[in-house]
């Protein structure tokens, strides 16, 4: 079973992956904001992602600053991001059932709460 911190890792890549497909030029600041890390740690992040090869860094030739550049998707960062998309998507189901099931438990525990005579379907 994966760390939580493992599992937080994943999904800053899948949160990054999915905003670079659709937004390559995003600087570190932006797609920082939009994941919701500090810059250093997007720079972190980034670094990661090109070494493994699932982006790579190209120049805007038209910037007048050339530092800015965009973070383009290789096609196995685009496979990657589908096996990751899935994975995501698998943990957050199984957290939306869990969180469904315990909005149930406390609607039940206050309908304790408001009729304490009355008898429930857990028999109390």
């Amino acid at each position: 079973m994966a760390s939580r911190r493992s599992k937080l890792q994943e999904d800053a890549y899948f949160r990054v992956l999915r905003l670079l497909q659709d937004n390559p030029e995003m600087s570190q600041r932006d797609l920082a904001k939009a994941v919701g890390v500090s810059v250093g740690a997007m720079h972190y992040v980034l670094g990661a992602l090109v070494e493994k090869g699932l982006v790579k860094l190209d120049n805007f030739a038209s910037a007048k600053d050339k530092r800015r550049y965009s973070y383009i998707l290789t096609p196995r960062g685009a496979a990657e991001k589908a096996k990751i998309t899935k994975r995501f998507l698998a943990r957050k189901l199984e957290e939306y059932d869990a969180l469904r099931a315990e909005i149930e438990d406390l609607k039940r525990d206050l309908e304790d709460d408001v009729h304490p005579g009355k008898v429930n379907a857990r028999g109390r």
